[in-house]
Formats: structure tokens, sequence, C-alpha cells
């Protein structure tokens, strides 16, 4: 099957989920200024153990062949590793569902290390934001480089294997491309590089922190001449209109082939669209998670075909597909318009306009997302 038949394929949406995100907890130890999920807090309506364990079975029933587990910071559950060892556990078939798992790093000592490297169908991404402690802690918090380079130390020395380096891009590190590359091959592991989307506290820090136009062409270069050997998750096909397309599906998956179950068994088309308008449902509903991706209305109508809207007369659609719907929908642009960082330049336009509003006008006009778990500022103490 060519690409493009199976590109078309996909879009009408599958089964199961190629690819499903859970985040395990809103609760983190750090506060990460582009926090897709806005992650600090515990939420006390968290799924049990045993209600996680029943979407596990959903899942292995369905056949799903692994999924990205993340946060807030996962491994901040008390039962972080029983979920792990449950979900990776074959079943009766001889099946069980690989793991990837999303961490800062800040629980990775040398005993976890080992019980994780012990473990099949377990692959680890480190997040990473700077190749040097001033680039990164700007983002992630102070100490938070040197606490992501022990956890890859103490997995070297368990052997664990190749696990991930998992970076945002931003305008700050895109200078630094060569180097996390570097530090990848040093460790025998991979780099996953993705796009920064205004989701979460990312809403708020999109402005300051997306890669200028110029360096959204160094970014697709140097993905051409690296890309065989680096992971996107699929992140920047709206840089398929600069020329050759990049590896991987160049479409938007949201309730076709992805999805996310948040930590309070709430499903939405993707993890960078956690607001009610792409909520799908529940896995607390009767039917559960299988019930949801095969029957919502949201998912139903997002595997229809779908309008090119104000990008039907751009001759690089095909290529770019219109872009990310998660950044056209927190930088208020219309769904079936350019993405925010079109690089054509057809959004500028009309960020321009919405930046020239009064800022009660553009909060309007900018939707927020649906939970906000930051923790609340410290204040001082009085003398």
């Amino acid at each position: 099957m060519s690409a493009d038949k199976l590109v078309t394929q996909l879009k009408t949406g599958l089964d199961a989920p190629i690819c499903l995100t859970w985040e395990l907890t809103y609760a983190c130890n750090l506060q990460c200024v582009h926090c897709l999920s806005s992650s600090g807090q515990r939420d006390e309506r968290e799924l049990t153990t045993a209600e996680a364990k029943r979407v596990l079975d959903q899942l292995r029933e369905l056949q799903v062949f692994y999924i990205n587990i993340g946060g807030g910071e996962p491994m901040v559950r008390r039962d972080f590793f029983e979920l792990v060892e449950y979900s990776v556990a074959p079943n009766a078939h001889g099946s069980g569902i690989g793991v990837k798992f999303s961490t800062n790093g800040a629980f990775i000592d040398a005993e976890k290390a080992r019980r994780l490297a012990a473990m099949d169908y377990l692959d680890i991404q480190i997040s990473l934001d700077g190749a040097d402690a001033a680039t990164n802690d700007a983002v992630r918090g102070a100490g938070s480089y040197d606490m992501a380079r022990r956890a890859m130390d103490n997995l070297a020395a368990a052997d664990f294997g190749p696990f991930k380096i998992s970076v945002v891009a931003t305008r700050h590190n895109v200078p630094q491309l060569d180097r996390f590359k570097a530090l990848a091959d040093d460790y025998g592991a991979q780099l996953r590089l993705t796009r920064l989307r205004p989701s979460g506290r990312g809403a708020d820090t999109w402005d300051q922190l997306h890669p200028t136009q110029v360096q959204q062409r160094q970014i697709y270069d140097w993905l051409m001449a690296h890309g065989e050997g680096v992971l996107t998750g699929d992140s920047f096909f709206h840089l398929n209109a600069l020329g050759p397309a990049l590896p991987g599906l160049n479409m938007c998956g949201a309730g076709r082939v992805v999805c996310l179950i948040d930590p309070i068994g709430d499903v939405y088309a993707c993890p960078f669209v956690i607001h009610d308008e792409f909520r799908a449902g529940s896995v607390r509903d009767p039917g559960g998670f299988a019930e949801v991706w095969k029957r919502s209305d949201l998912f139903t109508s997002l595997r229809e075909p779908q309008s090119a809207g104000a990008c039907a007369s751009c001759g690089a659609f095909d290529a770019c597909q219109g872009g990310c719907m998660a950044a056209k929908f927190f930088t208020g642009l219309p769904l079936d318009g350019p993405d925010p960082e079109c690089v054509g330049g057809d959004a500028d336009e009309a960020l321009a306009a919405l930046a020239a509003q009064p800022v009660a006008v553009q909060v309007a006009l900018k939707p927020r997302p649906a939970m906000d778990h930051t923790k609340p500022a410290r204040t001082p103490a009085l003398a």
C-alpha cells in the first residue's frame, strides 16, 4: 500500500489507536513553563489502581500495541511500578502492552534504574529542553538539568539500553540540535524532537518560546539531514510545505489514530487539546474506553472528510495538511485556517490582528485549557 493510500485509510479511524497517551497523574515535582497539561498538583479524582487496571484490560482486548504514559510526573504515583508491570505482563494469550513513559528523571535512582532495566516491553523518555543547564532550567526549573542527567547516568549504569532523550523545540534550544544529538549518541540513546504547542501553560509562553520562521527552516533542514535517526512523533508535518516530506504519516491523527486519557479518566482527541470542546467521553462511562473510541460523537466527526477551508487555494496544502489542530485552537485561529507557524506566513496577518486587540479581547478569543493544576506561588513569610 502506498503512503498516500495508507494516510487516506488512517484518516477514517482504526479499531484501536496506534498511539494512546495516558497521563497517570497531574502531580509533578516540576513546574515547566510549557507543560501541556498545566501539571503540578494531584487531582483528587485521579483513577484508582483498580480503575487503571480495568482500562489496561480493555486496551489489551482492543490489541493496543503500546501506550505512552506521562503526566505530570508518572513516577509520583505510588502504584507506578504496579501499573507498568501489569501492562507489560503477558496475558493468557502471551501478549502484553508495551509501555513508553516520559519522565523528568527525578525518581530514577540506581535501584529503580535496575528495576526498570529488568522489565520487557518498556521504553523510557527523559525530558530535557536544553543541552546545558542554563537553557534547560530556564524552562524546566532550577536543578532539572542535573536531575535528568543523573537519571540518564543511572539508566546507562543499569544497562537499560537505548532510552530516549525527549526535547521540545524552542527558539532557545534550536541552535543546540547538534549538541542534543551528540549527547544522545554518547549515551547510546535516541533523540526525540517534538514541537512546542500552545497547550496548558504553553498557552501563556508560546509567544516567547516558539521557534522563529528562520528557525523553522533550520529545524526542517536539520531533520532532513538527521531524520532517519531522530524521532518526531509526526510533530513537524506543517514544515513539509518547505520541500520533500519529513518521515512520518503527514496528518493530524487526533481521534483517528491517537488520543489521550487524562488522570481522571477523561478521553480527549489528542494530548494537546485538553479542552471541553475536544473531550470525547470518560473511561468511567458505560462501555469504558472502547465505547468512547468507537462510538463517541466527537471521534466520529473527526473521522469524516475535513474541509481545507482557507488553505484550499494553497498549493502546499497536500504537503502540510493545514498543520496542527491544537496549535490553531489555542492561538485563537479557525480550525480550517492555516497553522500559526505556517511557513508560508499565511497566519501572520491573523495573529497580528489578534495581538493588536486589547488584552481582554485576546483572552476572550483564545480558548483556555480545561483545567489548571499549577501549584500556587509561594508567598514569602513576613518578617
